[in-house]
């Protein structure tokens, strides 16, 4: 169960994780369905049919209409109990999101195991809003969840601990997301600046304005760099930061490319030597996993869980704050990206491969199928 699926990209890592776990599973025999909504962003929705089962990429799908909102679907109630009677397990994705409550509701009334993703949504940073909300919203989950059997699922163990902090009655696991390592990376000439990349969601909590400001001392110290910005945000916010790049003077060498997907994606990749994660939080960042799978070495930040960037040789975890950042930025100019950038494609084949990551996924599912108790 998710509020949204492949093929939306309006939900950025979260799809594209959810997506490689469920044919992971698949291959390894699972019968499995996924109930979802045709949700593409706010006013917008996938040209799928919503009345039936579909096949996607040999995955049973069912796409139900979304009303208003991200994903809020009456017709989803609908046929919610039916999917939930069906099922061994039933694995929840997002926290705040309409078809939460009553998945768990269901779960509970039917004696359903659950494993529930909340996918980095039980985090909090200073910036965090409708706390408040967010609260009640929380304790009204723990009472319509089924009471013994439900796990909650944490991409890292900052996640789960900050997590627990949210809802510390239940118990976690932790599954890393997997990523598609490509069979050959592309790479293109360099033209003898540091070429950097950031790819994500541009929000305050991505830490993009602490970027800028790292490179603005980057700048004053004459080292030849070029910056890319890929993603898409709200409008204000969009302007917010491209009125900072000007504001520091960095209109030519900061570059907005808008949204990317596939080839264009791709291509991002094959022409930068570096990726940048400067978030105050994450789950788990699947931008780094990819950017290590097409052997571009990254920097990161401690609000990410990604230390194993320094015990693999293959970036640096640094902390978000300009000067950090412009330290590692100018480090790293100096490192051999190229050998980098093979240790970490070389870490993701071996650590994160879909195979790997769905096999311990499936362990979780059967321990839940094996514990579940009859008092629910």
């Amino acid at each position: 169960m998710s509020p949204s699926f492949y093929p939306s990209k309006a939900y950025g890592g979260t799809i594209r994780s959810g997506y490689g776990l469920c044919r992971g599973l698949t291959q390894l025999g699972c019968d499995l369905r996924v109930l979802t909504t045709d949700t593409d962003g706010l006013g917008r929705v996938l040209g799928v049919a919503n009345d039936r089962d579909v096949q996607v990429d040999g995955l049973r799908v069912r796409y139900c209409h979304k009303w208003f909102r991200h994903s809020v679907s009456p017709g989803l109630l609908g046929v919610l109990p039916s999917y939930v009677r069906w099922a061994n397990v039933v694995h929840l994705t997002a926290v705040y999101s309409f078809p939460t409550l009553p998945t768990l509701f269901f779960c509970r009334l039917f004696n359903k195991p659950v494993v529930w993703s909340p996918r980095g949504a039980l985090q909090r940073w200073e910036g965090s809003s409708r706390v408040v909300h967010k609260w009640l919203w929380e304790a009204l989950c723990q009472k319509l969840a089924p009471k013994n059997n439900l796990v909650l699922h944490a991409t890292s163990q900052v996640e789960a601990e900050q997590s627990l902090k949210r809802l510390p009655t239940l118990r976690a696991v932790v599954v890393r997301n997997g990523v598609d390592v490509p069979q050959n990376v592309r790479r293109s000439a360099s033209n003898g600046k540091l070429r950097l990349l950031y790819l994500g969601r541009l929000h305050p909590i991505k830490g993009i304005e602490t970027l800028l400001e790292a490179c603005g001392i980057v700048e004053a110290l004459s080292l030849g760099w070029h910056l890319y910005i890929a993603g898409t945000g709200s409008s204000s916010y969009v302007d917010f930061l491209k009125s900072k790049v000007q504001e520091l003077g960095l209109s030519n060498k900061v570059e907005f490319v808008g949204e990317v997907f596939e080839e264009k994606k791709e291509a991002l990749f094959a022409q930068s030597d570096v990726v940048l994660v400067p978030s105050y939080t994450e789950n788990f960042g699947i931008v780094v996993a990819e950017s290590l799978a097409h052997a571009v070495p990254v920097i990161a930040s401690k609000g990410t869980p990604w230390i194993g960037l320094e015990t693999n040789r293959c970036g640096l975890w640094v902390d978000n704050d300009p000067e950090s950042l412009a330290t590692a930025i100018r480090k790293i100019g100096t490192l051999p990206l190229q050998e980098m950038g093979r240790r970490g494609r070389e870490w993701m084949e071996k650590d994160f491969s879909w195979g790997s990551v769905s096999g311990e996924m499936l362990a979780v599912y059967r321990e839940c199928i094996g514990g579940r108790t009859s008092d629910n």
